[in-house]
C-alpha cells in the first residue's frame, strides 16, 4: 500500500481532520501535523496583507503526490497533504500535512521534509494583495 492517504490540490477550504482520518493507523505511535496559513503581514510588503490568491500548474496534484511520496521513502510513515487554490484570507490553511509514523523522529522529519519540498518543487504560485490594494506574484512554491 502506498504512504501516501491523500495528495490534493483543491479550491475548497482545507480540513485537518480529514487529513487525519486519512493517516490513523494503529502502528502510528506519532502524528504530526502541519497547518500553513495566511498571514496579515510579509517582510517584502508595504502595506498588511489583506489575501493570498493560488494559482496551481495542472500537474501540481501529481506533483505533490511524488512529494509526498519521496518524504516518506521507506520509513514506513503515512502521509496526508493537501494545498488549496483561490483567494484566501487572512487565517485561511494554504496548507494541510499530517503524517502518521511509528515513532515521533519520523513524523516530525517527514513533515518537516515535505512542507520544505513544497515551497521549493510544488508548481504553486501566489499573488499576495496588501490592503492598500498593491497586488505582487510570489514565485514557486507554497
Amino acid at each position: 500500500m502506498t504512504p501516501v492517504r491523500m495528495a490534493r490540490i483543491s479550491a475548497d477550504p482545507l480540513n485537518l481532520t480529514a487529513h487525519l482520518d486519512a493517516v490513523e493507523d494503529v502502528a502510528a505511535g506519532a502524528v504530526t501535523t502541519f497547518i500553513g496559513r495566511v498571514r496579515d503581514h510579509d517582510p517584502d510588503a508595504a502595506a498588511a496583507v489583506r489575501a493570498l490568491e493560488y494559482t496551481a500548474h495542472p500537474d501540481a496534484e501529481t506533483v505533490l503526490a511524488s512529494l509526498a511520496q519521496e518524504a516518506a521513502g521507506d520509513t514506513g510513515a503515512l502521509v496526508a497533504v493537501s494545498h488549496r487554490v483561490g483567494t484566501l484570507g487572512v487565517g485561511d490553511a494554504a496548507v494541510i500535512i499530517a503524517v502518521a509514523a511509528a515513532h515521533r523522529g519520523t513524523a516530525f522529519d517527514t513533515c518537516r521534509q515535505l512542507i520544505e519540498r513544497i515551497k521549493t518543487d510544488l508548481p504553486v504560485w501566489k499573488r499576495q494583495i496588501e490592503v492598500d490594494g498593491t497586488a505582487t506574484w510570489l514565485g514557486l512554491g507554497g
